[in-house]
């Protein structure tokens, strides 16, 4: 009777461990990097809150916007009509497209698509530059082995609920290079250190210009001070 209580007892742990969600509240950059953080952290384990390596807040509801494709992709088509050494002229076609951000949720149906059909993932296009978009999950994966740093992806949806052709989500897989080459844009983002320095340059030059009264010019500079101080 014993025995049968504590096999329950044992089911009953394992079920409830097995169901709960793997959940970090709030993860840096920093800790992404720290072995003493990152070791005990599973694949897909979903982060409610990214504080990204420049000090930006990224949260689970949040509106971004898609900026501006990277890369471009050249590809041939055409039909060859061969007879002896006469064949069809080949076409060829560039497509500006995003090199972090892909089409779906990182194994999803469109993921699955394009490996059934050899042809990769497929990387969102031009034609999705400029959209607003929201944060709808974020998730951490290891760079590798667990005892590889964390790289974070952000699943984004459409704001209306509207699907992105045959995929409901796109994904932002590197996060941090997303944001740093301009594919992905955060609202109310912070400033570097570099642009605080030309921006106060700039206001500088409005008032030596008068375009702006020098109490302005005092706000924007007290405004700056802890971006270039690093304080």
């Amino acid at each position: 009777m014993m025995r049968n209580k504590i096999t329950y007892v044992f089911i009953l742990v394992s079920a409830m461990a097995f169901g709960q969600t793997k959940y970090i509240e709030t993860m840096t950059f920093e800790q992404s990097r720290d072995i003493n953080f990152f070791i005990k952290i599973k694949n897909n384990t979903k982060v409610g809150e990214y504080i990204t390596e420049s000090g930006n807040s990224i949260k689970l509801g949040d509106t971004l916007i898609i900026g501006k494709p990277t890369t471009e992709r050249t590809s041939s088509y055409g039909t060859s009509f061969g007879n002896g050494n006469r064949y069809g002229t080949f076409s060829t076609k560039t497509r500006k497209e995003f090199e972090y951000i892909q089409m779906g949720r990182p194994s999803g149906f469109g993921a699955i698509m394009g490996s059934m059909s050899n042809a990769g993932v497929q990387k969102a296009g031009l034609n999705l530059s400029g959209e607003r978009v929201v944060v709808s999950e974020i998730k951490t994966y290891h760079l590798g082995s667990k005892k590889k740093p964390l790289n974070v992806v952000i699943v984004i949806g459409e704001i209306n609920g509207r699907a992105f052709g045959i995929n409901k989500f796109l994904s932002a897989m590197d996060t941090e290079n997303a944001i740093e080459l301009g594919e992905l844009l955060l609202l109310n983002r912070k400033l570097t250190r570099e642009e605080a320095i030309a921006k106060l340059k700039e206001s500088k030059d409005l008032l030596d210009l008068e375009m702006i009264s020098q109490e302005e010019y005092n706000t924007i500079r007290k405004e700056l001070a802890p971006i270039i101080k690093g304080d």
